[in-house]
């Protein structure tokens, strides 16, 4: 039979107890982590969220307590009391913070007791781990684990900074709906039937875009908000279908003034809750040179590997695929792997498979050996010898910067495709050379990037952001002249918007933009998207009706919680900074949701499910 508590009160909580506190009478509840039985005494490790104290149930002074300990199981819930004493010195834990004592139980209280776990909750090492889906299943008893409790409030930390931070200057917090019209913004919206209005529907915010903006014409000057989003689509490590944002809004500034803000929370979030210090200000970098450098608008500056280009070299190949890559304005690029001319033909046969993901036809290599005494007439090694001949092999080595020892990579095609080919590969070579200090944190804000992509298939310039964001006032003649003249819409894609991002080590924390202000540049990027004014208006009426009313010039920018909170917590998986998330396959598996609807209730909202 269960034990009641009745009137007894925990006095500490099982991280608290020190030296000092030897001889206290106390109170202790919680968790049974471990239990270890040596006939007259039962050892237990009481557990927490703020820590083990060790207990210790004697026969001989707890004869009653003692006979209870002696049932007890992993993951039972107890409650003792006793006396703190100090552990003897060649018994004393360093581990723990209150390996110094533990506490010799006068009475135990058996709370509940427990089924035996699914899975072992203490192990050593993520490699040791339960698989995922089941832990995410049992996700109640997942969290247990210090590692989660850890995270999660870690996460509470960086938003109570993030507050703080807001709070001190002169911010003002307000809460926009979650029940709103759907304007598509680049994802697929959530939608919310509506029963009251049978036949028309909610979406679920992708942002809180349109209404931060509005905030700014409202006049509040200074808008942020720890915001709720929503988006339906394909996930990835560091994405799910709801996340949290801080959006943050200000009025009458430049991309400069936000890029302070933007620096001066992250630095504030990242020296409060982790003692990291970054920068007061930022390296700046446009998209074109990372995209030129590194492959990617988000790249990793924890280690070196840049991407170099070959092209010039290579201009008068008669090698076919080099030739008509260069013919169709492609670009052929390399990245140097220090000390790997060792790699063998099933690594770089791996390498090889690894860029064809992003797109790639090949990957080629040359390799120069390490000459030695007896080896002082070793020539490079190349999958491209036969046909480039040893003569250009040598310019490309002197071109990759590549020196004895080293191997150098090459991948030929569209410069979109060589980017996310190489730039993917450099993390990769990166990853699996351990050549990323993880005790560093190197931080960027990238500029200018595009602000049309051209999809192929549709052959149409779409938004790169959304369709707020305002051109550079550089490129605000080009801009008007690709849209109103059809001849000239190839123009669009070079056009750069004044938006932005905050990377840091790879990961893209925080992305804003200055947005469009007057209503006849708007009514042009609704033009240059497709837009009818008549579909504009039927999708973003009520934004164009605020436009009418002096609306001033804004720009702000949205921070990921989840991301912010990973390089936090030194983890790469988005879900161990969530306290319930989805699958991959956007489940929750623990309530087994998504899941279907009593058919009376679709019946009342008017939805009939197509079979």
């Amino acid at each position: 039979m269960l034990d009641t508590l009745g009137n007894l009160e925990r006095t500490h909580t099982c991280g608290e107890l020190r030296g000092s506190d030897v001889g206290e009478q106390v109170v202790l509840m919680g968790w049974v982590a471990k239990k270890r039985d040596f006939g007259v005494f039962t050892f237990i490790d009481l557990r927490d969220r703020e820590g083990v104290t060790q207990v210790v149930v004697s026969e001989e002074t707890a004869e009653k307590a003692h006979a209870k300990a002696k049932n007890i199981r992993g993951e039972f819930v107890i409650a003792i009391k006793g006396n703190v004493v100090a552990r003897d010195d060649n018994a004393r834990n360093a581990k723990l913070a209150t390996g110094d004592i533990e506490v010799k139980v006068s009475e135990l209280l058996v709370l509940n007791d427990a089924a035996v776990p699914p899975f072992q909750l203490e192990v050593a090492g993520s490699e040791n781990l339960a698989a995922e889906d089941t832990r995410l299943k049992y996700r109640y008893l997942d969290l247990r684990r210090p590692q989660l409790q850890n995270n999660i409030r870690t996460r509470a930390k960086a938003v109570k900074a993030i507050r703080e931070y807001f709070d001190t200057q002169g911010f003002i917090e307000i809460e926009t709906p979650i029940l709103l019209k759907s304007t598509p913004e680049g994802a697929r919206d959530f939608i919310v039937p509506s029963r009251i209005h049978t036949g028309k529907f909610f979406a679920l915010p992708q942002s809180p875009q349109i209404l931060k903006q509005i905030t700014m014409i409202a006049g509040f000057d200074k808008y942020y908000q720890i915001a709720r989003c929503f988006r339906d689509e394909d996930l990835r490590a560091d994405r799910q279908p709801e996340f949290t944002q801080l959006d943050m809004e200000m009025s009458f500034v430049n991309r400069e003034q936000v890029y302070r803000e933007m620096e001066g929370m992250f630095n504030h979030v990242m020296k409060t809750v982790g003692n990291i210090d970054l920068p007061a200000e930022w390296p700046r970098m446009t998209y074109a040179e990372a995209m030129r450098r590194y492959g990617s608008d988000k790249p990793d500056l924890r280690f070196g590997m840049e991407l170099i280009d070959l092209s010039e070299n290579l201009k008068d190949t008669d090698f076919a695929p080099f030739a008509d890559t260069l013919a169709k304005g492609g670009e052929i690029k390399c990245i140097t792997v220090k000390g790997k001319a060792d790699y063998s033909r099933k690594q770089t046969d791996e390498l090889q498979e690894f860029v064809k993901r992003y797109g790639a036809g090949a990957m080629a290599w040359i390799k120069v050996p390490v000459r030695t005494g007896s080896d002082s007439d070793l020539a490079p090694t190349s999958s491209l010898m036969k046909v480039l001949g040893e003569e250009t092999i040598g310019r490309l080595i002197k071109t990759s910067g590549a020196v004895e020892g080293d191997a150098v990579l090459i991948v030929a095609g569209r410069k979109s495709v060589v980017a996310a080919s190489l730039g993917a590969l450099r993390q990769e070579v990166a990853r699996r050379e351990d050549l990323i200090d993880r005790t560093k944190y190197e931080c960027l804000i990238v500029t200018e990037f595009p602000m049309f992509e051209h999809d192929d298939e549709a052959d149409e310039y779409i938004a790169a952001h959304h369709p707020f964001t305002s051109p550079m006032d550089e490129d605000l003649e080009m801009f008007k002249t690709a849209v109103n003249d059809p001849s000239q819409k190839h123009l669009l894609g070079k056009v750069r918007a004044k938006a932005y991002d905050a990377v840091i080590n790879g990961y893209e924390c925080a992305g804003g933009s200055i947005r469009i202000h007057q209503k006849d540049i708007q009514a042009l990027n609704f033009k240059a998207l497709g837009l009818s004014p008549e579909k504009a208006r039927e999708r973003f009426g009520f934004f164009l009706d605020a436009l009418e009313y002096g609306t001033p010039p804004h720009g702000g920018f949205a921070a990921g919680i989840e991301r912010t909170c990973m390089i936090l917590c030194g983890t790469e998986n988005i879900r161990d900074v969530m306290a319930f998330p989805k699958t991959a396959s956007a489940q929750d598996l623990m309530m087994d949701s998504p899941g279907e609807v009593d058919t009376a209730q679709l019946d009342e909202l008017g939805v009939r499910v197509a079979e």
